[in-house]
């Protein structure tokens, strides 16, 4: 039950902000009793009893302190009034201490006027434990601070009825905002037992109670809980799942007691940015460059606890196990199906993980100082009550979508896609609830906005892998996602497009219908020419995994593909992805034909040996070998004298990956003969060379051997 999170512990956990501890206390004393006095004048005025601004929650702890902080105000009036070469060496050190503790009152006081009001609620009872401790540091500062005889007996009197009265506080828990939030917990406790609570009753809560009194109120809301879930990183009470479940509540009652009215935040909402990740991945960036081998292909963070998959590739535990969880049956990296899911740790890995960060004195948690990969992950999974919740606020939408107005079906739209944006349950219940036939017609919207976020919001369903099945299956919706890719308004849009239709591809079954749909071929193609940095990845990657399937060729080469992908190896962005999709489409004797006509192949591929990562050059060579067998004389000459090709081939027996070894073998030995050939035969001709070689030679392994460079898990927008 959602009741069980209520807190067990009143007192402090963490500070509301490590400003408090930073305040600095290198001032001259001069000008320190006048920041004393500027600190304390500005508390008392913002948040003084008769003051409006007052916060809706823990007032009476906030009224306390504010008048403790008067009474202190006055007693360093007092002390200016005396002039600082009356005062003790004492009596400055403890202004310090008081510098530091009215700065942490401030700090208190602003977190609670910023806070959500649910957020508040949900800490009322560790917020209390914060003024509780103030006010007994208050009485401690107080029992060392010297009373100096020269003040006013009026002032003297005041200061010791403060610490009498701070010394005998004791911790109080508002009865009327815990009443709330209890209150609160039962609301989610009903979802939890599969009742939907009564509108009339949740309306009254909200608007009387709380004063959420809109639908801004409700995203604002909504917003503070998962900053909140976010940027605590699990470390968080109530726990992320219960957490999880009181955005389900709110979202639920955005929809059902506001509908679908619009507000300010629509745009705010399509632009938020996750401050915490920048932040993090800029002073990453700054200090120390991660070595690729060390980073988790899905997350691209360093690994804690690396694992292998079936297929030989290795991943962080947890994300590997969020992979699965969500419904994946593939490899993210290969797109091979996974024969099982069971975890190998790499343990050699992970020691070569831990020695580099010890060299470096960087932190970092052994999984053995971690609950097991089986309880973190129940621990982050969501609740019941969020699930009922948003199987409810589907509904809603749902019921929007298909008999709303235009501008309701737009909010809609944003609000499925935001709502698929994490778990495989929200996306299961927003496709049981029939969204899917109604976000493709909206992707024939003039809307610009709704058109977007409908073909986004069919993306982040698709990445449940059963949801592709009802894409695919929904009468028009391929060719719809096609006509947005080929002229979607934005250019968002049509790049949201070519990543719904990657995400599609990854089944074997659909990969010639999305190649056949009239257009997509040629737009991918287009978009991988022109589009942005994020664009050209999405198209390569859709290119990619269409040119898997072997009877697409043809149409690949016929839509343009080709000549999109050997330009695309001098991107150093998607050269990769466009070498191991070059290194597929040349396994067929019209494919290397083809590759084999466009004159930057043969020196695209050169490059990538050169220059490019140790896949990147174990495709390349892969793909030049192949050209070799099927692309005809032609072509294979064209390889040949290539410049530098055979330091290239011998660098890449020393240095390269098991395979590009390999593969480097098989092309120097073709090399040789065909150096041979020219001078026995007076150059009659590198093809004659090569007809006569022995099927030893031939490397029949090559399908088995093509290496996908990058993560190609689906992105979520």
């Amino acid at each position: 039950m959602a009741s069980a999170a209520i807190f067990s512990s009143l007192r402090r956990r963490r500070s509301p902000s490590v400003e408090a501890f930073l305040a600095p206390v290198d001032l001259p004393n001069t000008a320190l009793l006048e920041t004393l006095r500027a600190v304390s004048g500005e508390l008392i005025s913002s948040f003084s009893a008769d003051n409006k601004m007052l916060p809706f929650f823990q007032r009476k702890n906030s009224r306390s302190l504010i008048r403790k902080i008067q009474v202190l105000s006055v007693l360093l009036d007092s002390f200016r009034e005396m002039g600082l070469s009356k005062m003790a060496s004492t009596v400055l050190l403890c202004f310090k201490e008081l510098y530091l503790l009215l700065y942490r009152s401030k700090i208190l006081l602003d977190y609670i006027k910023y806070s959500s009001k649910l957020w508040l609620l949900l800490q009322n009872q560790s917020i209390s434990g914060h003024f509780h401790d103030l006010s007994q540091e208050i009485s401690t500062l107080l029992d060392v601070f010297p009373i100096e005889v020269n003040l006013s007996k009026d002032v003297n009197e005041q200061v010791e009825l403060l610490r009498e009265q701070s010394r005998k506080s004791k911790l109080m828990i508002d009865k009327h905002d815990d009443s709330l939030r209890l209150k609160l917990y039962y609301y989610l406790n009903e979802f939890e037992d599969g009742r939907i609570p009564d509108p009339n009753e949740l309306r009254s809560f909200l608007v009387e109670k709380l004063a959420i009194c809109d639908a801004k109120s409700c995203r604002i809301e909504i917003e503070f809980l998962e900053e909140q879930i976010v940027s605590h990183d699990g470390d968080i009470e109530p726990t992320a799942p219960i957490l999880n479940g009181f955005v389900a509540l709110m979202r639920y009652s955005r929809f059902l007691l506001f509908r679908f009215e619009n507000d300010e935040g629509e745009f705010e909402w399509k632009h938020k940015k996750n401050k915490k990740g920048l932040i993090t991945r800029e002073i990453a960036d700054t200090f120390v460059t991660i070595p690729k081998d060390f980073c988790c292909p899905i997350s691209l963070d360093l690994m804690r606890d690396p694992v292998t998959v079936s297929t030989g590739q290795t991943y962080d535990r947890e994300s590997i196990s969020r992979w699965m969880e969500e419904g994946h049956l593939t490899c993210p990296k290969t797109g091979q199906m996974l024969d099982h899911t069971h975890l190998v740790p790499n343990r050699a890995l992970r020691n070569l993980i831990t020695q580099w960060c010890m060299a470096l004195g960087i932190p970092h948690d052994t999984p053995e100082s971690s609950v097991s990969s089986v309880e973190s992950f129940v621990a982050g999974s969501p609740s019941k009550a969020a699930i009922e919740a948003s199987k409810a606020t589907a509904s809603l939408l749902v019921q929007q979508l298909a008999n709303g107005t235009q501008s309701a079906k737009t909010v809609a739209a944003r609000e499925i896609r935001l709502l698929a944006k994490t778990g495989r349950e929200n996306r299961a219940c927003i496709a049981e609830a029939g969204a899917i036939p109604h976000l493709k017609t909206l992707l024939m919207s003039a809307d610009a906005f709704a058109q977007e976020n409908s073909v986004t919001a069919l993306l982040n369903l698709s990445i449940y892998d059963k949801n592709k099945c009802q894409i695919m299956n929904v009468e028009g919706c391929l060719g719809s996602i096609a006509r947005v890719l080929r002229v979607g308004h934005t250019i968002e849009a049509r790049e949201n497009a070519a990543a719904t239709l990657f995400s599609l591809s990854s089944v074997h079954e659909y990969k010639k219908r999305i190649a056949e749909e009239d257009g997509t071929v040629e737009a991918l193609s287009t978009l991988l020419k022109e589009g942005t940095r994020r664009g050209k990845k999405d198209a390569v990657m859709a290119l990619f995994n269409l040119s898997t399937h072997s009877e697409n060729c043809a149409r690949m080469i016929e839509s343009g593909a080709i000549t999109a992908l050997v330009g695309a190896l001098g991107n150093e962005d998607v050269s990769e992805e466009a070498a191991v999709a070059l290194a597929l489409i040349v396994r067929q004797p019209i494919g290397a034909e083809a590759v084999g006509n466009e004159e930057m192949a043969v020196l695209g591929l050169i490059g990538m040996m050169r220059c490019g990562t140790p896949r990147g050059k174990e495709n390349a060579v892969a793909a030049l070998l192949e050209l070799c067998r099927s692309g005809g004389a032609a072509a294979m000459e064209r390889v040949f004298k290539a410049p530098a090709l055979a330091s290239l081939l011998q660098s890449l027996l020393f240095t390269g990956t098991k395979r590009a070894r390999r593969k480097a073998a098989s092309l120097a030995r073709v090399f040789q003969r065909c150096e041979k050939a020219s001078l026995h035969f007076g150059g009659l001709g590198v093809g004659y060379a090569y007809a006569g070689n022995s099927a030893a030679d031939r490397d029949t392994s090559f399908a088995g051997d093509v290496s996908v460079p990058l993560s190609i898990s689906v992105p979520v927008l």
